[in-house]
């Protein structure tokens, strides 16, 4: 059996990434709000 989880770095930041997020609506909203609650990190 394989495992469930594989990393990757390009797959992931296309889709958590900064620029993935700020690319939608709600992905804006996602990091406005962590700004707001103050997190260091806003994405992956």
């Amino acid at each position: 059996m394989m495992p469930t989880y594989r990393p990757h770095r390009l797959r992931r930041q296309r889709k958590l990434g900064f620029r993935a997020r700020m690319g939608t609506r709600g992905g804006r909203k996602v990091i406005n709000a962590r700004r707001a609650r103050g997190r260091k990190r806003l994405s992956a």
